[in-house]
């Protein structure tokens, strides 16, 4: 499966005034983001890799990245919302997030976009923007087997 970190969004966590149904209050991809995330779809396409279900944070930089991906529909996920700015349902989040892994079939490529936090939740490793980090479930861990970036 892959763990994909939003595409180059500027900046830091979010604005004080971020609302989560308004884009324009929120961090948001920069061309060179949406470039990076239109070439990681290209990059599994040129590669035929079959994709089980995208899933995505609800912030607008992984929607959007998630999106340009062009991989199948996208589903819009609160367990992979950002918890940057609150950790305190961190656990609870990284726990629904699992519960959805354990629930693929592993037939083809599960596909989620989200946060640096969560990957790093997830898999105990930092990731950059745009980065790809390939694992595989082992039990109630995920195995990282390699990262694109």
């Amino acid at each position: 499966m892959a763990l994909i970190r939003h595409a180059l969004a500027p900046g830091i966590g979010d604005p004080p005034d971020f609302a989560l149904e308004r884009c324009e209050t929120q961090r948001n991809l920069s061309a060179q983001g949406r470039q990076q995330a239109r070439a990681l779809g290209e990059a599994f396409r040129e590669r035929d890799i079959e994709i089980a279900a995208v899933y995505s944070s609800r912030w607008c930089r992984s929607l959007d990245t998630a999106r340009l991906l062009d991989l199948g529909d996208v589903v819009p996920t609160p367990s992979l919302d950002s918890f940057f700015r609150d950790r305190s349902d961190a656990d609870e989040q990284t726990a629904r997030t699992r519960q959805l892994i354990a629930a693929w079939d592993r037939q083809a490529t599960l596909v989620m976009v989200t946060h640096q936090v969560n990957i790093s939740a997830l898999t105990n490793s930092g990731v950059g923007s745009g980065d790809i980090v390939v694992v595989r479930p082992s039990g109630d861990r995920l195995d990282v087997v390699g990262r694109i970036r």
